[in-house]
């Protein structure tokens, strides 16, 4: 496999890992953390972080309605639920580990 094979395969397989997020609303954001140590949200950071060290101009907003498909604000008034109790204390016994 050479190099641009190896890019279009990488993004091939972000673009179903957004796919497969957004046909998972009912899955929150704070479980992907609590689980996966990584949700949505950090997509978009680390999609606008490779933007910015490449000098290519994109927002947050810009980064976050590319992976969500959607506006943020739009995505979470239709799809984020409030996090529980048990949910923020095991986001929080997860973040005092690191």
């Amino acid at each position: 496999m050479d190099n641009a094979q190896q890019v279009e395969l990488e993004a091939a397989a972000f673009r179903r890992l957004l796919k497969h997020l957004d046909s998972r609303k009912d899955v929150q954001n704070i479980e992907l953390m609590n689980t996966a140590d990584f949700c949505r949200n950090c997509l978009s950071k680390w999609m606008l972080a490779e933007a910015q060290e490449r000098n290519i101009e994109m927002t947050d907003d810009q980064a976050r309605e590319h992976v969500y498909g959607m506006p943020y604000s739009e995505w979470k008034a239709n799809h984020q639920l409030p996090a529980t109790q048990e949910q923020m204390a095991k986001f929080e016994a997860l973040k005092a580990k690191k």
